[in-house]
């Protein structure tokens, strides 16, 4: 009995200090606060952050970033514009240096809008580039309307990026996925 107790206390431990060190390393959690993502992401819903993902690959367009916004503050939006682009936005539609860009995530968004989504607009007027410097990203909020982005805050340079999101959980699949993940296994181990 001494020696089964011995183990779990042993495999816990060691399950806990391998978690931390993926947790405090490669990834860190976020919480997504206000509705500057919807219809994509929602207020409170738990993010994973990989830290580590555009240090073994360049940033893509539309991936979804959490960054520094200030001394203060992390957002989340999605990446719109990489280094060189020009871009504009014309009758809802996104060019990316004049060519039209779908965006599939705002399909089921737009069609149910009777009013403007996204405003009109060219980079320049919004932030006096003509196109995205070197190093940086333009970044847009999927919920256009109602989204603090780069049209207000200018680019983002990706020293600002904390990570790229991996995963996210609403309120009722984070208790789930606690159970589904870390304890199940270790209750199983006790048999």
């Amino acid at each position: 009995m001494k020696t089964r107790l011995l183990r779990f206390s042993s495999l816990i431990l060691i399950t806990v200090t391998i978690g931390f060190l993926l947790h405090s390393v490669f990834f860190v959690n976020y919480m997504v606060d206000g509705k500057s993502m919807e219809p994509s992401l929602d207020d409170g819903n738990m993010l994973m952050v990989n830290r580590l993902a555009y240090n073994l690959q360049d940033a893509k367009r539309f991936d979804v970033v959490v960054f520094h916004a200030n001394e203060d503050e992390d957002y989340v939006k999605r990446i719109i514009g990489l280094p060189g682009d020009e871009i504009e936005y014309r009758n809802e539609r996104l060019y990316i240096n004049n060519e039209p860009v779908e965006e599939p995530f705002l399909k089921n968004k737009i069609k149910d809008i009777t009013e403007t989504y996204t405003e009109d607009f060219k980079l320049e007027e919004k932030t006096g580039k003509q196109e995205v410097p070197p190093n940086a990203v333009f970044v847009m909020g999927d919920n256009r309307p109602d989204s603090f982005d780069s049209r207000a805050i200018g680019f983002i340079d990706k020293k600002q990026i904390v990570g790229k999101v991996n995963r996210q959980w609403t309120d009722s699949e984070k208790t789930y996925n606690i159970w589904q993940t870390a304890i199940f296994p270790l209750l199983s181990l006790l048999k």
